[in-house]
């Protein structure tokens, strides 16, 4: 099984120094092909791997080499496939091969579309070193691997501005965050002595809860940069930017889920430290129904489906917080598959509207983009949580967790999201799909992505139909390393009303959103209402971030930059510099070559010398006596 770990692990590396070769070069569909096809190999090795855990096989453990070895500090290039990891490469490998494959279609006109391939397979490798390790090293490696190649991506188009300054924004972010996770690092190995999850774990059993609770919190704040969580959730809707099949790969199986992943991998920790977990899970709580919000108003498309990804995630920290691990990392992969594919309908409809983003200035695309119409759709209701598709198996599953629990406000507060969710995603359909053609007035004239494309997504599509019948299989697999609570309403009564008056709800969301949004009409009374105002500019969130932080340290660096480096620091390396110069020009006279001239400079020398060695004489043959000299004047 080691050959398959490894064929899964290097293949995108393999990919995207395949395409880099052909960087600088115009467009070469090999660039696209090879690392498609590579990634469709790793995807086939990690299947072949599950099996091999599904069939009651051992995790696959294995050492590469030495990474550092010094004094009690060990930490190999260690690898592990568990029932964790192995669903994690699943969803990993089957989104970045579709999205691959899409890519090819979509990117088919870009100048970059070589180095597209390089830095898109780089950040498939960086996540499966990410979920793939034993340690958490190794993991920290991963998370700044993908840290970077999402700054790549995200300012892939480095020619605009906001592509850029998004790209900047997310790194910067990330790095605040990454700050708290490599402390919470630190703290595992100061008190456990070790980075390997299964030994730092086996250690903590006799920690004292505050030493937990730290390395908890810490390693938290990771996850919050990473997951894009309150406060530093900003950078994720700006990160539409890039090229939508990043924002496909970022969503749903890459780099937003890496919080995700850490606080499931580490739950033997945040077992320890329950008051920890329920400060998660109430944050989680408060970001989904915060997104949500945003949603409601917002016109931009891929902005819609990235506050989505953000409330999803929400979901996922409550499971997680509340102690369903497992129930947290199913729901993590029925959104990868739904989630990407809103994420590449969305690039399609993109395309068809000359990259035109506004749902408003679209509408009745349905009928020239029938496929991706019943793709989107159907993504939707998954993301929706109707029965019987993936999302109702893993939504309403955090929803009884709440409700078991005891947690009725945070229940409450993910019902009420759930039709927030219906609603903004069915706004979205309904502006984009049905209704009046109003392109026509902008002179546009759709047409459906390459057929390619649309046979790529449709693994997706079937996954996010079906997904949900793998619950019990994939409970009995990962509960192996999970907590294996089952969750079930005591009342069958209870469960039938719950469930039924959730889907009720969620069909009335859906219903008055086709309502009131079938017929798009502009209107200037709402842009007009304070509540309108605030969700449409973000809480004002982004703007006291500027007002409040960015400005004061922008300033403050000019200060120092203009009286301190430049007056200083500068003046003073200048100062120096400058000195040198003009004794090296004054001295360059000796080396005139004039005979006199240097026969003067050498007597000089030789009395400086003889001066300086008098002085010292005396100095040595009288200096008790200058002692006593200068003690008298008291020196």
């Amino acid at each position: 099984m080691e050959l398959y770990l490894y064929l899964a692990l290097f293949s995108p590396l393999a990919g995207s120094l395949f395409a880099a070769l052909f960087g600088a070069s115009p467009k070469t569909i090999v660039a696209g092909v090879v690392p498609s096809v590579l990634l469709f190999v790793s995807f086939v090795s990690s299947t072949i791997l599950l099996l091999h855990i599904l069939s009651g096989g051992d995790a696959v453990h294995v050492e590469m080499m030495t990474w550092m070895a010094t004094g009690n500090l060990y930490i190999p290039f260690g690898f592990v496939v568990d029932q964790v990891s192995v669903t994690m490469m699943m969803v990993v490998t089957i989104v970045s091969t579709i999205v691959h494959v899409y890519s090819i279609g979509y990117m088919d006109h870009d100048k970059g579309f070589n180095r597209f391939f390089s830095y898109l397979s780089a950040f498939v490798f960086s996540m499966m070193v990410l979920v793939m390790s034993d340690n958490f090293a190794g993991l920290f490696i991963g998370w700044e691997g993908v840290g970077l190649c999402s700054w790549l991506l995200i300012g892939f188009w480095y020619e605009k501005e906001s592509a850029t300054w998004a790209a900047n924004e997310a790194f910067i972010m990330n790095r605040i965050a990454d700050l708290g996770m490599l402390i919470g690092i630190f703290l595992v190995y100061w008190n456990t002595g070790t980075l390997q999850y299964d030994k730092a774990f086996a250690e903590m059993q006799h920690l004292d809860t505050a030493i937990l609770a730290w390395m908890g919190i810490f390693l938290f704040i990771g996850a919050m940069g990473k997951s894009a969580q309150f406060p530093l959730h900003t950078w994720l809707a700006d990160a539409m930017e890039g090229p939508t099949p990043v924002s496909a790969l970022i969503h749903a199986a890459t780099m937003v889920t890496a919080g995700v992943y850490l606080v499931v991998r580490a739950n033997p920790l945040y077992d320890l430290i329950p008051h920890v977990g329920l400060f998660i899970a109430s944050l989680g709580a408060f970001v989904a129904l915060f997104a949500a919000s945003m949603a409601l108003v917002n016109r931009d498309m891929k902005r819609i489906i990235a506050y989505s990804t953000l409330s999803q995630l929400g979901y996922m920290f409550v499971a997680a917080g509340l102690g369903a691990y497992w129930v947290a990392l199913f729901h993590l992969m029925a959104h990868a598959f739904f989630k990407a594919l809103l994420f590449l309908g969305a690039g399609n409809v993109m395309h068809a509207m000359h990259n035109e983003l506004d749902p408003f200035k679209m509408g009745g695309l349905r009928k020239v983009m029938k496929g991706t119409f019943i793709m989107m759709t159907l993504a939707s209701v998954a993301l929706a949580g109707i029965y019987p598709l993936a999302g109702f198996w893993s939504k309403d599953l955090i929803l009884e967790v709440a409700m078991i629990e005891h947690h009725y406000i945070i229940y409450s507060v993910l019902l009420f999201t759930a039709g927030l969710t219906a609603f903004y995603s069915f706004r979205l359909v309904a502006l984009v799909f049905h209704g009046e053609e109003r392109y026509k007035l902008f002179g546009v004239h759709p047409h459906e992505a390459y057929k390619f494309m649309l046979i790529a997504m449709s693994p997706l599509l079937i996954l996010a139909i079906i997904a949900g019948a793998f619950k019990m299989t994939y409970f009995e697999m990962v509960t192996q390393v999970l907590p294996a609570t089952e969750y079930h309403i005591h009342s069958a009564l209870t469960y039938w009303i719950m469930t039924i008056g959730t889907q009720l709800f969620v069909i009335l969301a859906i219903a008055y959103a086709y309502k009131k949004y079938q017929v798009a009409k502009e209107d200037p009374a709402m842009e007009k209402r304070l509540c309108y105002k605030i969700l449409i500019n973000q809480y004002y969130i982004p703007y006291f971030y500027e007002e409040y932080l960015v400005k004061p340290y922008r300033e403050l660096s000019t200060i120092f930059w203009k009286q301190v480096d430049m007056k200083i620091v500068d003046a003073t390396v200048d100062g120096i510099a400058k000195t040198i110069y003009a004794t090296g020009e004054k001295t360059r006279e000796m080396q005139s070559g004039n005979l006199s001239t240097m026969l003067k400079w050498m007597v000089a020398g030789t009395v400086g010398l003889l001066s300086l060695a008098v002085v010292f004489g005396l100095a040595a043959r009288y200096s008790d006596e200058i002692k006593v000299f200068l003690s008298g004047l008291g020196v």
